[in-house]
C-alpha cells in the first residue's frame, strides 16, 4: 500500500490539528507555557473574545491538554486557572519548532533578534528544536529518512 491509497481518518498529524489546530488555540498554548494561567491574563494578552477563550480554554481542558485548577482571591468568586497537564506539556517542542520557523521565516530582517531568547539553564546556549536519530542521536534532514506506513495505517475506502 502507497501513502495516497493510505486513509486520513487516522492520520495523527490530523487527529492533532482537532485538538490544537486554531490559531488561537496555539496562542493559548503559546501562553501558558509562557505561565499564563488566569483567564483574564490570556484574554489582556492575546486579545480574543471571551466567547473564543472560554470556548478554546474548555476544549482544551476536554482534551486534557489543560486542567483547570480552582482558585479564590480574598473577597471574590472562585475561579479557575488553566495548567498544562504532560499532555499539554508535549506540545512544547511543536511551539518551539514553530517559532523557530517564525523567527526565520516570518519575520526575517524585520526582527533585530528573537522575541523570545530560550537558553539552556546549564549552559546558556541557545535551544534549537532538531529532528535527531533515536540511536545515533544526530541531527537529520528530510534527505536522511525513509517514511514507510507504519502498522496503524489503514486503506482508504
Amino acid at each position: 500500500m502507497e501513502w495516497l491509497e493510505a486513509s486520513t481518518e487516522n492520520c495523527p498529524v490530523q487527529r492533532a490539528l482537532d485538538v490544537v489546530g486554531e490559531k488561537w488555540t496555539l496562542l493559548i498554548l503559546r501562553d501558558a507555557v509562557n505561565g499564563v494561567r488566569r483567564f483574564d491574563d490570556f484574554h489582556r494578552h492575546i486579545g480574543l473574545s471571551e466567547a473564543v477563550l472560554s470556548d478554546r480554554l474548555r476544549k482544551l481542558t476536554a482534551a486534557g491538554v489543560l486542567e483547570a485548577v480552582r482558585y479564590q482571591e480574598p473577597g471574590s468568586r472562585s475561579r479557575n486557572e488553566y495548567r498544562l497537564t504532560r499532555k499539554g506539556w508535549e506540545l512544547w517542542p511543536v511551539l518551539m519548532a514553530l517559532g523557530q520557523w517564525g523567527e526565520r521565516h516570518a519575520l526575517g530582517a524585520q526582527s533585530p533578534g528573537p522575541v523570545l531568547d530560550v537558553r539552556h539553564t546549564d549552559c546558556g546556549a541557545p535551544v534549537r528544536v532538531t529532528v535527531q536519530c533515536d540511536a545515533e542521536h544526530t541531527a537529520l534532514s528530510p534527505r536522511d529518512v525513509t517514511a514507510q506506513l507504519g502498522p496503524g495505517a489503514r486503506r482508504q475506502a
